[in-house]
């Protein structure tokens, strides 16, 4: 028996990097996934490759910091399957620069998609799980929001602000029989950051524990075991998958 049998899963930017790995994973379990992703392109793909595979997969483009769009796109969603129970909100882009030359565009723009978008995603799908008594919400955050990093106010803060989220809305949905938790994950050699220079790959791997930047399946196997019934007891938590950066 696989872990998500009969399972209806949303991911969000789940067209490349950690959301396409934890898309192949999430199906692999033979969850229904429907990929959530502003990239037309690469979603569209995605989704004709694992249905090619056998696999129940379907993309829909969707701004997450349009509630509207994310409304409608959860309606559609619950009207296919009747259900929807597991939300992975992975999408989040970076706008990195210091605070002296940060402009309040870019500071928006991360906390628009970072942090509201993940506040309008719980919103629209959390009614759906609450009907059904039944729902694993997973945050994806990041070690920075632990430490802190350079250069990355905006990130670090909508980072940060998902733990707050996460452990405030594990405490209103507990009884709603929906677990909320949060992934952190540390330096992951996702294809964005295989393009860095080799020096500040080293400069990661150096920072690790463990000597190596983490893949983004095993980001992929902590949403997994998240959104399992193995974790139907953790609730309000965050997973550090970082190799030990923070130690």
């Amino acid at each position: 028996m696989s872990k998500l049998d009969n399972k209806v899963a949303i991911i969000t930017g789940g067209a490349d990097g950690i959301g396409k790995a934890a898309v192949q994973r999430f199906a692999l379990e033979n969850a229904s996934v429907i990929i959530w992703d502003m990239n037309e392109e690469k979603g569209t793909a995605l989704a004709e490759e694992m249905v090619g595979q056998g696999f129940a997969v379907s993309f829909t483009k969707v701004n997450t910091a349009n509630f509207t769009e994310v409304e409608t796109a959860a309606k559609s969603a619950f009207e296919k399957f009747g259900k929807i129970d597991i939300l992975i909100n992975n999408a989040g882009i970076t706008r990195d620069s210091t605070l002296k030359k940060m402009t309040p565009e870019s500071w928006q723009q991360v906390i628009d998609v970072n942090l509201t978008g993940v506040f309008y995603c719980i919103k629209a799908v959390s009614e759906y799980m609450v009907a059904n008594n039944y729902g694993r919400i997973i945050n994806t955050s990041s070690v920075v929001a632990l430490y802190g990093n350079f250069g990355q106010t905006n990130y670090v803060a909508s980072k940060a602000a998902l733990i707050g989220m996460t452990k405030t809305l594990s405490r209103e949905l507990g009884r709603k029989g929906i677990t909320v938790n949060a992934v952190a994950p540390g330096f992951i050699a996702t294809e964005m950051v295989a393009k860095m220079p080799e020096n500040v790959l080293q400069g990661m791997k150096d920072k690790t524990p463990v000597g190596r930047l983490g893949k983004p399946e095993e980001i992929a196997s902590a949403y997994l075991f998240l959104a399992s019934d193995e974790a139907a007891f953790i609730t309000g938590t965050v997973l550090s998958v970082d190799g030990g950066v923070t130690i």
